[in-house]
């Protein structure tokens, strides 16, 4: 018995290492060719929860005089200025059903409203390097006003408009505003809005004043007065109204002591809690895409979601999260990179990793302006990003899986149930150019539907659950008649730096109508693994997928 013992303890010993070996060897490949991964799909319990309309785009103030790094890539897209009759422009709103629409950035602090309370002169943005910002106050028309939510409401677009929080404050020489927020122009807004029957779905007050602020700051406990007084102000004039917009605030980047002492302040007061994503650094750094296409740098931002939702369990709040601006790169981004292909990948990588830490709707700087625009500035035509979001909106559902990959650090992987469909959708994104993985799907549940707290990859994994059932999905039956559907994203010629994507190799373009085409995808027999190739994008939606927190 005890030769036999040793031989079975050499046997097994023989087997882990080879195991080990090949393990290791597969998660480490990089030069090319192809390998094999898992993506493991936990459906024993949702991880988060994000709003049906998720999608956000952010439109600005910018005048064509703004320009960084020598560039001038704002045009004419600036709110003040912008083609409202522009088909392709209402095409690529609608498409969404809805699009959220944040209005704000920068100079919204340096904006009045032309509503005649109090009187003064609607004077037009003027490039002064000595002012705030680089420019002279700028004013809002009430007549451009009307036009903007006339092409909302025929774009089907939910409005979120950022409020001036400078008005009435005085600005120290170490960057601080001081005193109250002077709330006489914004209230007088908010009635005309209502007065007209406009529908706003929330005011947001002040841009970047968080924290050590962009240029200038508020203190936390005067922005937590002030948006009391934005919530009263709210709460008074949509008194006779059925629906009352949300209370947004600070739109700023996250700074934790900061934003834990405005929302201990008034837990009661603000239904959404906003931050600005950045992560990339200036435009002008020449190694963006290196920071891109670097797993480890992308895995980074985790810190800040994760942050975050920890504030607002511990407190008494029922505000949620929300990234209210988010262009990866500031200064206008780069062009042909946050522009191009190639930033598809940091953008849905962003989607799906705030998703896991149940952040509402992510607002994607811009929808048109700049260097990291949706649509072209000048053309109007949809870059590789307007696609990638298209896509999202229509295929991943409100209900957040924890996802985890094996086989290669460079495949990012996320799950959500599929959106008003049966089954799970599955977003691959292959930061590889030389590799082909070939990824099996695995299912993981709770026999008796316990409640799971295994979370996303980047976090810290804890798993309560019992009889636990792992489903592989069969690789045989090569005859199988059940199929799933897939829409691979690629760059035109393999450049990353273009700005013509491929769905299942075929151009997406608008038409000589404007219409967005339609995303068809292919089908692919249930049984064979997902095919993601080099420098690539997958969502997959697999209808016959079964999982508890699904149904």
């Amino acid at each position: 018995m005890g030769s036999q013992f040793q031989f079975l303890g050499l046997y097994f010993w023989v087997v882990f290492c080879i195991y080990s070996s090949i393990t290791v060897e597969s998660q480490n490949v990089s030069g090319g060719g192809t390998i094999e991964g898992t993506v493991l799909i936990n459906g024993s319990a949702s991880i988060g929860r994000i709003d049906d309309d998720f999608i956000c785009a952010t439109m600005d103030w910018w005048p064509p005089e703004k320009c960084d790094y020598g560039t001038c890539s704002w045009g004419h897209a600036s709110m003040l200025n912008l083609d409202l009759n522009n088909t392709v422009l209402l095409n690529a709103v609608k498409a969404f059903s809805p699009l959220k629409l944040r209005l704000g950035g920068t100079l919204q602090d340096k904006v009045i409203y032309d509503t005649g309370s109090p009187p003064q002169p609607c004077t037009q943005f003027v490039k002064n390097s000595s002012e705030l910002f680089g420019f002279t106050q700028g004013c809002l028309p009430m007549s451009r006003w009307d036009e903007l939510n006339n092409f909302f409401k025929k774009a089907g677009a939910l409005v979120i408009f950022g409020l001036n929080a400078l008005n009435g404050r005085n600005l120290s020489s170490d960057g601080s505003a001081l005193g109250p927020w002077d709330y006489t122009n914004a209230a007088s807004l908010i009635r005309y809005t209502v007065n007209k029957g406009y529908v706003i779905y929330g005011w947001e007050l002040g841009n970047e004043l968080s924290g050590n602020g962009v240029g200038v700051r508020v203190a936390a406990d005067q922005y937590a007065s002030d948006v009391l007084s934005l919530q009263h102000v709210v709460e008074d004039l949509y008194k006779n109204s059925d629906v009352k917009p949300l209370v947004l605030a600070p739109g700023g980047f996250f700074d934790a002591g900061w934003y834990k002492q405005l929302v201990t302040t008034i837990p009661k007061s603000l239904d959404v809690v906003t931050h600005h994503i950045y992560n990339l650094g200036p435009g002008v750094d020449t190694h963006l895409i290196d920071k891109i296409l670097d797993p480890t740098y992308l895995d980074g931002e985790a810190n800040t979601f994760s942050s975050l939702q920890s504030i607002l369990k511990s407190t008494a709040t029922n505000a949620t999260a929300w990234v209210g601006e988010a262009g990866g790169a500031y200064n206008s981004g780069h062009n042909l990179v946050t522009n191009a292909f190639v930033f598809s990948f940091w953008y849905l990588d962003q989607l799906g990793m705030s998703a896991t830490y149940d952040t509402k709707t992510y607002c994607r700087q811009t929808l048109i302006g700049g260097n990291y625009g949706l649509l072209n500035t000048t053309t109007f035509v949809p870059n590789p990003d307007y696609y990638s979001a298209l896509l999202w909106h229509r295929l991943m559902g409100r209900t957040v899986l924890s996802t985890n990959f094996t086989g290669t650090k460079k495949i990012r992987a996320y799950s959500h149930c599929a959106k008003q469909s049966p089954g799970i959708t599955l977003l691959l994104i292959n930061l590889d150019g030389n590799t082909t993985v070939q990824v099996h799907v695995t299912t993981q549940h709770a026999a008796l539907y316990k409640t799971s707290t295994l979370r996303h990859k980047h976090r810290h994994h804890k798993h309560r659950s019992h009889k636990t059932r792992f489903t592989q999905m069969p690789r045989d039956h090569k005859n199988s008649r059940i199929t799933r559907e897939e829409y691979h994203l690629t760059a035109k010629d393999g450049n990353l730096h273009s700005q013509t994507v491929h769905l299942n190799g075929n151009i997406l373009t608008v038409n000589s109508s404007g219409d967005i085409p339609p995303l068809e995808p292919i089908s692919v027999n249930r049984s064979d693994p997902i095919t993601v190739a080099p420098f690539s994008i997958v969502f997959a939606h697999i209808p016959d997928i079964d999982v508890p927190a699904c149904r």
